[in-house]
C-alpha cells in the first residue's frame, strides 16, 4: 500500500536543465535494528543505483560513500540527473548528528532541497525516540523544503499488512500507518510505504515521488533566478504568464470507530438473548448471546454445538467445559413457564460457585474484548477477598480463551494487555459471517439466501435494532427479502458490521456499498467508502482519468441524491481541478447550472491563464524571438 499525503497529483513540466545542482538530506535508519547485519543496502543507495534517470558508475558512488570516513556520521553521494544536473546526497543514518554536532546538521538541513526521513516499521522504539526528540527540532530548521517520510520494511510477528487504504488499525508492536501519517502531517510531508526495496517499490513509488520534487526543486530555482536576472537588451516584451496553484481539496475526516462500544452495549441492553446462565442453586445469573461467547471461546463452541470435541482435538478445553458448564433442557426448569415459547434461551448451569459469582464481571470483560485483564482482577477481587481463589477465577478464565493446540499464551496478563489492546474478536466474528452455525435471521437476496445474527446486527445497525425490535413483521419472521441491493453488496455489508472493515473492490462497488450504508444509516461506513472513492481518485495519473469509463458526473449526481455531502463537495473541487481532462467529456454537459458555476469559478488552470498564455505565444511568434523559460 501506498500513501500520498498530496492533495492532487500534478505532472510538472520537465525544466530546462541547464548546469545545476540538487541537495538531498536523508535521515534515519531504515534498517530492522535486529536483523541489520543481514540486511539489503540501504534506501538512498538503492535509489542511486537502480533510477534510469539517475547516473553515476559504481566506483564513484563507492569513492564518494568512503571518502567521509573521518566524518562517519553521514555518508556523500554525488551523481548526475536529467543529463546534467548535479545531485549530492548526504545519508545519515544516525540522528546522534543532532546532538554532537548541531552547526553541522543545521546547515545540512538548511542547505537542502529535498529531505527524506526514513524508519523501520519494526523498529518502534526508535521512531518514537526520533519524534519526540528530533523532529521538533527539524521543524524549526525546516523553510518551505519537502520532506519525504518513508516507512520501510514489513511488519513483523502479526498479520499481513492490510492492501487497503484505508486500514488504519494500530499494529501493536511496530509503527502503524496511523503513527506515520500523523508525523507526515505534523511535518507537512508526504508519506510512503515501502514493504520491500526491490524495483517495484524503489522505481514506481519512492522514486517517482522523489523526481517529481527533483524536478520542483529545478523549477523553483529557475524561478528565482529568472526573477533576479534583468531583462536583456533583446528582449523588452510581455513577460510570460505565472501558472497559479490549484486550490486545496477538501480534507475529509473519518468517523472514529464505536465497534466495541456497540458490542459491549449489547451485553446491558438484553436484546436479543439467546442464553441465560443459572447457579447451581438454579437462580438466574446473567443473559447473553451464544455468537459473542463463540467468537471468543472454543469452550463455549463445543457447550453450544458449533464444534465437535473431534473438532477442537484438545483434552484441556473438552474439560474446561465439562468441570464448568451444563446445558439444561428439563421443561419442569423453574420458570420454564414464561419463557417464550418459540425459541427459548438456551438454559446453561454454572457447576462452580466461585466462577459464576464473578460471572457478570466475566462476560463484562469478554464483550468489552477480553485484553482488559487487570480491570477483570479488579472486580473479581471485589467480590473474592482469597487471593487464591482469585488466581484460580483468572485461571479459569484463561482456559476459556486458549486456542486448542497451543500452550495457555494469556498467563502474563500485563504483557498480554499491552501487546494486545484491539478487539480480541472483531476477525473472529468473520467466522460466522455467511454461515448457518447459530443464524436466527435469513436474508434472501436475488434469488439466493444469507444467513446473519440477530444479535450482531442490532448491535452495529440501529435501523435493523428498531426493525427486529419493533411492531414489524420482520421482528416475528426468520426470512426477510431486501430489495435495491445486489448480494455482493450486501455481502460486504455485512462483513462491515460483523468485522468493523471493509475493501471494496472498485468505486464502482465502494458506491453501491456507500448506498447500502446510508439506507441503513451507517454513517461510518458511509465515511469509508466516501474516503475510499477519493483515495482511489487521487491516485489515479492524468492519462487514466482521461481514458477512464468512470461517468464522474453520475458519481457526483448519486453522492448528492445519498446525502453524502462530503464526497459531493470533493467530486466538484476534483472535477474543477481538472477542467481540462473532464470538460471534454460528454457528460461534463449533465453539470447543473450550479455545479457548472462552481466549476467555472474554481476551473485550474483558469480562464484568465489560458488567454495571458496565448498572448504571450502570440507575441513570441510575432517578434520571433527566443523564450527565456521554455
Amino acid at each position: 500500500m501506498m500513501i500520498l499525503a498530496l492533495t492532487t497529483r500534478l505532472s510538472p513540466p520537465r525544466p530546462s536543465l541547464s548546469c545545476r545542482s540538487i541537495h538531498i538530506v536523508a535521515l534515519g535508519n531504515e534498517g530492522d535494528a535486529f536483523h541489520q547485519d543481514n540486511r539489503p543496502s540501504g534506501l538512498i543507495r538503492t535509489y542511486l543505483g537502480r533510477s534510469p534517470l539517475v547516473s553515476g558508475d559504481e566506483s564513484s558512488l563507492l569513492l564518494n560513500a568512503t571518502s567521509t570516513v573521518a566524518r562517519p556520521v553521514f555518508t556523500e553521494y554525488q551523481a548526475s540527473a536529467f543529463g546534467n544536473v548535479k545531485l549530492v546526497v548526504h545519508d545519515c543514518p544516525v540522528w546522534d548528528i543532532f546532538d554532537s554536532d548541531w552547526y553541522t546538521s543545521r546547515n545540512l538541513i538548511g542547505s537542502a532541497d529535498i529531505i527524506v526521513i526514513k524508519y523501520n516499521v519494526n523498529d518502534k522504539f526508535s521512531f518514537h525516540e526520533v519524534k519526540d526528540n528530533y523532529i521538533p527540532v527539524i521543524k524549526r530548521a525546516l523553510n518551505s523544503v519537502p520532506v519525504i517520510i518513508a516507512a520501510v520494511g514489513t511488519r513483523q510477528n502479526e498479520e499481513l499488512p492490510c492492501t487497503c487504504p484505508l486500514c488504519t488499525s494500530d499494529r501493536g508492536s511496530c509503527v502503524s500507518t496511523t503513527e506515520g501519517i500523523q508525523l507526515a502531517k505534523e511535518l507537512g510531508a508526504t508519506y510512503l510505504e515501502l514493504h520491500s526495496l526491490d524495483d517495484f517499490y524503489i522505481g514506481k513509488y519512492f522514486g517517482g515521488v522523489l523526481e517529481y520534487f527533483m524536478i520542483q526543486a529545478l523549477n523553483q530555482k529557475t524561478s528565482e533566478k529568472m526573477k533576479k536576472r534583468k531583462m536583456s537588451n533583446s528582449f523588452h516584451g510581455i513577460r510570460p504568464p505565472q501558472l497559479e496553484q490549484p486550490e486545496k481539496m477538501p480534507v475529509l475526516k473519518a468517523e472514529a470507530s464505536h465497534y466495541n462500544s456497540d458490542l459491549n452495549n449489547l451485553l446491558f441492553c438484553c436484546q436479543c438473548v439467546d442464553v441465560v446462565f443459572y447457579n447451581p442453586d438454579l437462580k438466574e445469573v446473567a443473559e447473553a448471546h451464544k455468537i459473542v461467547l463463540c467468537a471468543v471461546s472454543h469452550v463455549f463452541m463445543l457447550l453450544f454445538n458449533v464444534k465437535s470435541p473431534a473438532d477442537i482435538q484438545d483434552s484441556s478445553i473438552i474439560r474446561t467445559t465439562q468441570d464448568l458448564f451444563a446445558i439444561n433442557r428439563d421443561p419442569a426448569f423453574p420458570g420454564a413457564s414464561q419463557e417464550s415459547p418459540g425459541n427459548p434461551p438456551l438454559r446453561v448451569v454454572v457447576k462452580d460457585a466461585l466462577f459464576c459469582s464473578c460471572l457478570s464481571d466475566i462476560l463484562r470483560f469478554i464483550y468489552s474484548g477480553a485484553f482488559q485483564w487487570e480491570e477483570l482482577e479488579d472486580d473479581i477481587r471485589k467480590k473474592v477477598k482469597d487471593s487464591g481463589d482469585v488466581s484460580s477465577v483468572i485461571e479459569k478464565v484463561k482456559c476459556i480463551l486458549k486456542t486448542p493446540g497451543k500452550i495457555n499464551c494469556l498467563r502474563n496478563c500485563k504483557t498480554y494487555q499491552a501487546r494486545k489492546p484491539l478487539w480480541f474478536y472483531n476477525t473472529s466474528l468473520k467466522f460466522f459471517l455467511n454461515k448457518p452455525m447459530l443464524a436466527d435471521v435469513v436474508f434472501e437476496i436475488q434469488g439466493t439466501t444469507v444467513p446473519a445474527h440477530r444479535a450482531i446486527l442490532v448491535a452495529r445497525c440501529e435501523v435493523m435494532a428498531a426493525m427486529f425490535n419493533g411492531n414489524y413483521m420482520e421482528a416475528k419472521s426468520v426470512l426477510i427479502p431486501v430489495y435495491g441491493v445486489s448480494k455482493e453488496t450486501f455481502l460486504s455489508f455485512l462483513e462491515y458490521l460483523y468485522t468493523d472493515s471493509c475493501c471494496p473492490a472498485g468505486i464502482f462497488q465502494a458506491m453501491c456499498l456507500l448506498i447500502c450504508a446510508e439506507m441503513y444509516q451507517v454513517s461510518r461506513l458511509q465515511h469509508i467508502c466516501e474516503l475510499f472513492i477519493i483515495t482511489q481518485l487521487q491516485s489515479m495519473p492524468s492519462r487514466e482519468l482521461a481514458s477512464m469509463n468512470l461517468d464522474i458526473v453520475d458519481l457526483l449526481k448519486k453522492a448528492k441524491f445519498h446525502h453524502s455531502d462530503c464526497l459531493s463537495t470533493w467530486l466538484l473541487h476534483f472535477i474543477a481541478t481538472n477542467y481540462l481532462i473532464f470538460s471534454q467529456k460528454p457528460e461534463f454537459q449533465d453539470l447543473s447550472v450550479e455545479e457548472r458555476s462552481f466549476v467555472e469559478k474554481h476551473r485550474w488552470p483558469s480562464n484568465m491563464y489560458l488567454k495571458q498564455l496565448a498572448e504571450y505565444r502570440k507575441y513570441i511568434h510575432s517578434r520571433k524571438c527566443r523564450c527565456l523559460v521554455m
